[in-house]
C-alpha cells in the first residue's frame, strides 16, 4: 500500500526505496510515522518545498528499541556525508550532538527519530522513522546578519544543491551507513559518528552501546550524555515555526 499525494517531483533514488510525495504545507516526518506500520521499511516521505528540504524514511529494525535508536546516527552520518558531497571547498560540516546540523558554524537544521509509542525497551520496535529538514534558503525577510548563529545551503554556496539532490545523496549515502552497521558493527559507525562532532583540545568522544554520548578529558574525567532524553524534543527544531531555528 502507498499513499500518495500528487506533486511533480521526480527523485532519482536507489531501488529499495519508495517515494511518497507530500506538498509543501505537509509534515514529512508526521506522514512517515502515520503510515510506518503500512508502508514498511524504505518508504521516502518527502515534501516539495523552496525553502527546505524536508523527507523521512522507514526503518525496520532487527534489535531491541534500547538499541535500535542508535539508527539515529546512522541517519545523522548519511545526512553530513550528503551535505559534504555537494558542499564548496573548504566547508566544514559538522554535528551539535545528537541530531543538530552546522556549516561553518550556521545551524542549517538536522534530524530526529521517532518509533511506536507503546513499544518497550527491550521490544524490537515494528518500524523507527528517522526525518530530516535542513534549509536551503532563508526567509525571514531580514537583513543579511540579523541570525549570525543560522544560515542556509544557498548563504554556504551550496548553488543549486536543493532539496532534490540532497534527498537523493542521502538515501545512497544511508544505504552505505548501513552496510557499515550490518559489516563491522555499530563500534565501527560509532566511530564514524564521532569524527563529525567539532574537536575540542583534550577531549575524545565515544558513543556508548546504548547510544549516550561519553565525553572523555585528559584528566580521565568522564561526562555521559544521555541519548534518551535528548531525543525528546529536536534541538534544532523551532516548535513556533515548525522549522530549524534561527
Amino acid at each position: 500500500m502507498r499513499i500518495r499525494v500528487p506533486f511533480e517531483q521526480v527523485l532519482d533514488l536507489p531501488p529499495p526505496f519508495a517515494l511518497v510525495t507530500l506538498r509543501e504545507h505537509s509534515d514529512a516526518f508526521a506522514h512517515a510515522v502515520d503510515i510506518a506500520s503500512q508502508c514498511g521499511a524504505g518508504t521516502l516521505v518527502s515534501v516539495g518545498r523552496f525553502d527546505l528540504a524536508e523527507f523521512a524514511v522507514v526503518l525496520e529494525p532487527d534489535e531491541p528499541l534500547r538499541t535500535a535508536r542508535r539508527a539515529l546516527y546512522a541517519g545523522m552520518i548519511a545526512l553530513v556525508d550528503a551535505l559534504l558531497a555537494h558542499a564548496p571547498p573548504g566547508k566544514s560540516v559538522t554535528v551539535d550532538w545528537p541530531d543538530a546540523i552546522r556549516i561553518d558554524g550556521g545551524l542549517i537544521g538536522g534530524g530526529r527519530i521517532g518509533w511506536p509509542g507503546i513499544t518497550r525497551e527491550d521490544e524490537r520496535p515494528q518500524w523507527l522513522v528517522f526525518g530530516v529538514m535542513i534549509r536551503t534558503v532563508l526567509m525571514s525577510g531580514e537583513e543579511p546578519g540579523a541570525h549570525p548563529l543560522a544560515s542556509a545551503l544557498e548563504q554556504e554556496g551550496f548553488g543549486d544543491v536543493g532539496a532534490a539532490k540532497l534527498t537523493e545523496a542521502f538515501a545512497r549515502h544511508l544505504m552505505t551507513a548501513i552496510d557499515v552497521w550490518q559489516a563491522d558493527g555499530f563500534d565501527s559507525l560509532a566511530r564514524q559518528f564521532v569524527q563529525r562532532l567539532p574537536r575540542w583540545p583534550g577531549v575524545v568522544h565515544e558513543i556508548a552501546e546504548n547510544g549516550d554520548l561519553l565525553v572523555r578529558r585528559t584528566d580521565d574525567n568522564v561526562v555521559r550524555c544521555e541519548l534518551l532524553p535528548a531525543l525528546k524534543a529536536p534541538s534544532w527544531l523551532d516548535p513556533d515555526t515548525g522549522g530549524p531555528r534561527l
